[in-house]
């Protein structure tokens, strides 16, 4: 695949930490050229129009460009559970979700590994997936990687975590985030525009001739949704980012504000016990909700506030979430999950 030259020297990201992928060789990320998943899974607690009437079909890849130390992932990004996958299964995996009726691919976390999904997504192309794809990443990643990406990749889904260089760098082990980030979301607003499109059950009610109610959600096709998670005690860090959205991706792109901060204490990051230890608090939904509307963005979404983590995934399961919000398909343990291969 002609993307593996990001690998060696290892490019991918803005550390650039110029290891030889290809040779087993390990950067920041912790990874090598090989490709490994925890998780797939229909998964139904993203945004409407990237849930539609099917859910998402999530693909947790393991390993991170980042080291965030209030991440929920932290046993797939910090701490390596997961397994080598080749191409042909990630296309395997591919085709069951679609084969189970998601909206789409929503890939998770897979900046350091451009090469190996967009080569399983284009073996999967050709083997019938025929679902969006979605990049769902931190934005820490290589403006040109991502351009060189793009035509496999349908609709961006970025965070835009904070815009203080202090702050990422004690706390994501990145003082250059902010500036990445912002390059990395203004190259993906650049790429992809708005678009939405029927959900896949009334496609499927089309072809057949059976009726199509109204009421169906429209699916994002292409475009871009940047997120950004709330902290307590860190509001001036939101109407940042706020600030930023308005200025720069009002019109463009929509904008998703997430409260489901939950103290966690990542064992990778001896800053973490420094890190709020509540949940976001109904004053501050109250003051982001004002500043939603003093910035005029009415484009996106805002996440209720249930300040609990009965939702907080874990990967040792089968099913890491809830039952309420996922369908396990495929997990690094067992594989496939009572479906055909």
């Amino acid at each position: 695949m002609y993307l593996d030259k990001f690998y060696a020297p290892c490019t991918l990201c803005p550390r650039n930490c110029a290891v030889n992928r290809l040779q087993g060789q390990r950067g920041f990320c912790g990874e090598s050229a090989e490709l490994r998943i925890a998780v797939a899974n229909i998964h139904r607690g993203e945004e409407p129009p990237l849930t539609g009437l099917g859910g998402s079909g999530t693909i947790f890849i393991t390993g991170c460009t980042l080291g965030c130390a209030f991440c929920q992932n932290w046993q797939i990004s910090h701490s390596g559970m997961g397994r080598v996958v080749k191409s042909d299964e990630f296309a395997a995996i591919c085709l069951a979700l679609q084969k189970a009726g998601v909206e789409n691919i929503n890939i998770v976390t897979g900046s350091h590994a451009i090469p190996a999904i967009v080569t399983g997504i284009a073996q999967a192309r050709t083997m019938g997936l025929e679902i969006p794809v979605l990049w769902n990443s931190s934005s820490y990643e290589s403006v040109q990687a991502l351009q060189e990406a793009e035509p496999y990749i349908d609709v961006f889904l970025p965070d835009l975590k904070t815009l203080d260089s202090d702050f990422s760098a004690r706390y994501f082990n990145a003082a250059d985030y902010p500036e990445s980030a912002t390059a990395a979301i203004l190259a993906m607003i650049s790429m992809k525009e708005l678009r939405y499109g029927p959900c896949r059950q009334a496609l499927e009610s089309a072809k057949t001739g059976a009726p199509i109610d109204p009421d169906w959600p429209l699916i994002l096709e292409s475009g871009v949704i940047i997120r950004h998670l709330v902290l307590p005690d860190r509001l001036d860090d939101t109407r940042a980012v706020l600030r930023w959205f308005a200025e720069h991706a009002q019109g463009k792109a929509l904008l998703s504000v997430m409260t489901q901060y939950t103290p966690i204490q990542s064992p990778k990051n001896r800053f973490a016990q420094e890190l709020p230890k509540r949940f976001v608090g109904e004053q501050e939904y109250e003051t982001i909700q004002n500043w939603l509307e003093e910035f005029d963005i009415e484009d996106g979404f805002y996440q209720e506030l249930v300040p609990d983590d009965s939702w907080l995934p874990d990967f040792v399961r089968t099913n890491p979430f809830s039952s309420e919000l996922s369908v396990p398909i495929w997990h690094w343990k067992q594989g496939f999950i009572n479906i055909e291969s």
